[in-house]
């Protein structure tokens, strides 16, 4: 491992899992004590656009998309977690994942919403390193954003969007986005629903997967990808899951290993689908590095994000994308779809 990068690896890894899993639970435990008897839907934006940076290496333009759900506390009052693609704007691939609050003012007969919200931003870039090289920067920086939507026809919304990203002294950049988004159980909910009643009959979760895994690299190589995942609900909204991950052979990686992690979950539509986000540690072997189980580079970090639909009382099918961030220029996103036995 080099001495010198493994230290701010480490901070970053550290400090993503803790501040996703420690305030994206009081946020949930927030809004449950806000909002339990009241009719606001939680929101899943799907947005397009163009993102402007400006860096060391020049100026440029992209396309840009992004990925939102926000937890509404009061009417005014709301959080959102999301995932930011910022393209590929010269020099820089560059992604992540914001974690904001905002504050939100209906007009016009509350058919439209004006809303300002700013947060933490933990962004994943791939730099230029060289005339045929590159490398995988990770830390930390502040978004802010202002948004108008519409409410279409309930349970659709449409929405228009301005990011503006600063990431201290590395690229900073500015996105208008529009897109389509839809509410999660905008029906008036009691407190013995809000309680995800449908854990109490199936805890368990074993499901196999299958996908691709793509590198964070200039060349995205990709390869075939499989999985096991042993999912165990431990509290309402909270998951811990153990996973096999082979992601296959490509030029740069041949890796597998086995990830554990912690989940921050939700259901909706009477426990037929739901959502989560999970952080955690990945304990794996790069045969393509070099590696072996006694080198001190195979720990690296996993986030992921998940979604499942009930297709049977004891089966369900699910998808996830996780992102491997690694302290040796090895990111891999890994894609995957299953079908777990529920038990």
């Amino acid at each position: 491992m080099n001495v010198e990068t493994a230290p701010s690896f480490w901070a970053f890894s550290c400090r993503l899992a803790s501040t996703t899993l420690v305030w994206s639970g009081l946020l949930l435990a927030l809004h449950g004590s806000l909002s339990s008897d009241i009719a606001h839907a939680d929101e899943l934006v799907a947005l397009g656009g163009i993102s402007k940076g400006d860096s060391a290496e020049g100026d440029g333009s992209s396309p840009v998309w992004q990925l939102d759900y926000r937890l509404p506390f009061t009417q005014r009052f709301s959080a959102s977690f999301s995932y930011l693609n910022e393209g590929h704007i010269p020099g820089h691939h560059r992604d992540g994942s914001a974690l904001q609050l905002w504050i939100s003012q209906p007009v016009y007969k509350q058919q439209l919403i004006l809303s300002a919200g700013m947060g933490t931003y933990w962004y994943y870039d791939t730099t230029a390193a060289g005339s045929s090289t590159y490398k995988n920067k990770h830390g930390f920086g502040s978004v802010f954003s202002l948004a108008a939507t519409v409410q279409i026809t309930s349970p659709w919304l449409f929405q228009i969007r301005s990011n503006w990203v600063t990431t201290f002294g590395e690229m900073d950049a500015f996105s208008t986005l529009a897109g389509i988004g839809y509410q999660l159980d905008g029906h008036k909910k009691s407190k013995q629903d809000t309680a995800q009643t449908s854990r109490d009959a199936k805890h368990n979760e074993v499901t196999l997967f299958v996908g691709q895994t793509i590198t964070n690299s200039f060349e995205s190589e990709k390869s075939v990808a499989v999985s096991i995942e042993y999912r165990r609900g431990v509290l309402p909204y909270l998951d811990w899951t153990a996973t096999w991950l082979y992601e296959g052979d490509n030029r740069l990686i041949r890796r597998h290993g086995i990830a554990s992690q912690l989940w921050l979950t939700k259901e909706f539509f009477d426990g037929m689908t739901s959502l989560g986000v999970g952080c955690g540690a990945y304990l794996a072997a790069d045969h393509r590095a070099g590696h072996n189980w006694g080198d001190d580079r195979i720990v690296s970090a996993i986030g992921t994000l998940t979604g499942s639909y009930r297709l049977h009382p004891d089966w369900s099918a699910r998808i996830s994308w996780s992102r491997i961030a690694t302290d040796y220029d090895r990111d891999t996103d890994v894609l995957l779809a299953g079908v777990g036995y529920r038990f």
